[in-house]
């Protein structure tokens, strides 16, 4: 069943794309570690400028294993072809030693497999030898991404000043080494921990040092190579997006990216590994994770407009991981603040409308931040400013939109209005291609290089959330029709269509969320059909979350190598025994995420009002909360679904606590609004009767 499963995806899904050279070709490799978009102009490195308009040009994310990446990681990830780091002083890659002929050996270099635990290191140069050729190095970083297991290259010269004619064209596989740009970064072995430690002047003649070796090499070339170009390190304290370049003959004025981002202007460090064997026709082993770049569209208005293009990509990145913790600590403190204000105010029963409009107001500030990138923000003089305007405007709009529509008359218009809006967001970026999730403060972005399409965890919270909210809503509808099968049937299909559309490999890719939407939304469904829900049960519906993830991603594993996401990858780590790495590393930052100072707040704060608010109603809230569930039952199901995908997300997702932080933040607040209206609509329709309000059960319950 799954290998016909698997011939009707390979026909769906996209195939894997292919390097833009033909295979059985030359291909060099020349690394400048700490080479951004915004170095490049005509005066300060022509050599450079001239080859990317020769290429196909994008941006490289050189995440590594932690928050930057140091030359040695760098060429060590692409010798390893899998996310690399040797775990100690980052700073430049060890000299090699000659071995009595025109090659050379890296000392020491056992140390890799035998203390920093980097059992890939030397895949690429051993694939090369497996396939009878031979490779040649110039400069210590090239020789450590072509050494063999054994730490061996075939030809190696310490740079590319007075290179011999014949050495760039001894081998087919050659990588270059251009260090003159990092060189005066590193101090005492390590990169500065400030973000930039030269001055302009400084930077600028390094770069031309760099240009000038870069063109000494173009100059060495045979004809028929092709040539790879990568800033593959930071240089710094800060991460940016890096220089990518591929020269071939049809790939002037085009866009490169790679089928592992999804983005046709964006590459990963591994995917040089995978590109340079491409290239040559030789196999690509398992453990490499990348895949081939490749020449996507093609690019209007020259070099120029290509080069502001990309710097303006690492600007947004550059901006949303800056503002990021302040932003989420705004919303703590909004949260924090809201609750709190809300407390004192309902147990007084004063002030309930404008803790309504507050409540709808935060509800809006999710969707908003990716509605933002709509517009192009980045591109402003001051761009977070322009960021900080784009969330806001909106924000109010839609608490505006969803208080003052047709309808506002219904307890549940509103919630319906704000979650609406939302699902449909997140559903849209979804079936587009991510274009709002990438570089927003509630999505991702390639600088930090966690993700770099399909639906983050944060997005996951919100989707799900909104989702359950939305169905309640239409199966409070129905059951108010005497139709409570088709309500249970609408949560069910609209769950499972939210869920597989959040998973679907090249779609959503959500490993986690499935396991935790799954339980979130049989307890709705259940509850809303009037069955009881037990630990059993609730284990039971995790599980199935836990096969329907593994499935889907055994479907993506049984595709080729190359069009697999890092769904089907992690099967292939599971049945080679490197599953439990991915696993160890996820469970620390999940746990890392329970101290957060900005997330943990949220949580505590929510967790707590809704509980008193629930034990004692009157006291808390005047009764808000059992207001809102007396005028739908179907909303609280809906709720507690919620927390059951919040909690269960919370535990499966290395983002921890941001999963349940997000959910909370979305749904206490849309169904607090719901309890408002309904207790306001209550206490006036007994006074229209002529009864005292405080009469009635559902108010009298909060005195």
């Amino acid at each position: 069943m799954f290998a016909a499963l698997a011939l009707v995806l390979s026909v769906l899904w996209p195939v894997a794309a292919q390097a833009a050279a033909p295979a059985q070709g030359r291909v060099v490799l020349i690394g400048v570690p700490g080479l951004q978009w915004s170095d490049l102009s005509p005066e300060i490195t022509p050599d450079l400028w001239r080859l990317a308009g020769q290429s196909a040009v994008g941006s490289l994310s050189v995440r590594a294993v932690g928050r930057v990446t140091c030359p040695y990681d760098g060429w060590l990830t692409v010798s390893a072809g899998i996310r690399s780091a040797v775990g100690y002083g980052c700073g430049l890659p060890p000299v090699p030693e000659q071995d009595g002929g025109p090659g050379a050996v890296i000392p020491d270099y056992d140390y890799l497999y035998r203390v920093a635990g980097q059992k890939n290191a030397g895949t690429l140069g051993e694939a090369v030898h497996t396939a009878g050729e031979c490779t040649a190095a110039v400069g210590p970083g090239a020789a450590l991404a072509l050494a063999d297991r054994k730490g061996r290259v075939d030809f190696y010269a310490s740079s590319a000043t007075g290179l011999p004619a014949d050495t760039l064209g001894r081998c087919r596989v050659t990588a270059v080494d251009v260090d003159d740009l990092i060189r005066p970064y590193v101090t005492g072995g390590r990169l500065p921990d400030v973000e930039e430690a030269l001055t302009p002047q400084q930077r600028a003649a390094a770069l031309r040092r760099a240009d000038a070796q870069v063109g000494a090499v173009l100059n060495a070339l045979p004809g028929d190579a092709t040539v790879l170009l990568a800033g593959l390190a930071d240089h710094g304290a800060a991460p940016h997006l890096r220089t990518a370049m591929m020269r071939t003959a049809d790939a002037p004025g085009r866009s490169l990216g790679a089928a592992s981002t999804h983005r046709e202007d964006i590459t990963l460090l591994p995917d040089i590994t995978a590109t340079l064997l491409a290239v040559t026709g030789i196999p690509t082993p398992p453990a490499v994770i990348g895949v081939p770049w490749q020449a996507g569209g093609s690019r209007t208005g020259g070099t120029q407009a290509a080069r502001d293009e990309l710097v303006n990509a690492d600007v947004a990145g550059q901006t949303i991981r800056k503002a990021g913790g302040i932003f989420f600590t705004t919303v703590a403190v909004l949260q924090v603040a809201f609750y709190v204000t809300a407390f004192l105010l309902m147990r007084r029963r004063r002030g309930l409308g404008g803790v309504r409009v507050a409540a709808l107001a935060l509800a809006s500030v999710p969707v908003s931040t990716y509605l933002v990138n709509l517009i192009p923000w980045h591109h402003a003089g001051i761009p977070v400013l322009a960021l900080v305007g784009g969330i806001a405007t909106p924000t109010l709009l839609l608490a505006a939109v969803a208080l003052a529509g047709p309808w506002r008359r219904s307890p549940l218009g509103p919630l319906t209005a704000v979650a609406g809006v939302t699902a449909a967001v997140l559903a849209g970026d979804l079936l587009t291609g991510t274009p709002l999730q990438l570089n927003s403060v509630m999505g991702y972005t390639a600088v930090v290089g966690a993700r770099y399409y399909g639906l983050g965890n944060i997005p996951f919270a919100l989707f799900a959330t909104s989702v359950l909210l939305l169905a309640t809503a239409i199966a409070h509808w129905l059951i108010g029709r005497g139709r409570k099968t088709a309500a249970v049937a609408v949560v069910v299909a609209m769950g499972c269509s939210a869920m597989i559309l959040g998973g679907w490999p090249g779609v959503g890719s959500d490993f986690g969320g499935v396991i935790a939407f799954v339980p979130g939304i049989a307890v709705t469904a259940l509850l809303i059909a009037g069955k009881r829900v037990s630990i059993v049960k609730l284990g039971a519906f995790c599980a199935a979350g836990g096969i329907t993830v593994m499935a889907i991603a055994y479907l993506d594993y049984l595709r080729p190598p190359a069009s697999q996401t890092h769904l089907g990858r992690f099967v292939g780590q599971v049945l080679t025994g490197e599953a439990m790495e991915v696993i160890g590393r996820k469970l620390g930052a999940m746990l890392g995420t329970l101290l957060s100072p900005n997330l943990m707040p949220i949580v505590i704060t929510a967790a707590v009002f809704l509980v008193y608010a629930l034990l004692r109603p009157g006291a808390a809230s005047a009764g808000v909360l059992p207001a809102a569930f007396d005028h739908s039952p179907a909303l609280k199901a809906g709720l507690l679904g919620t927390l059951v995908s919040g909690v269960v997300g919370m535990l499966v997702n290395d983002s921890g606590a941001a999963v349940l932080s997000m959910a909370l933040a979305l749904g206490v607040p849309l169904v607090l609004s719901v309890g408002i209206k309904a207790l306001h609509d209550g206490a006036a329709g007994y006074e229209e009767a002529g009864q005292d309000p405080a009469s009635s059960s559902l108010v009298s319950r909060s005195n």
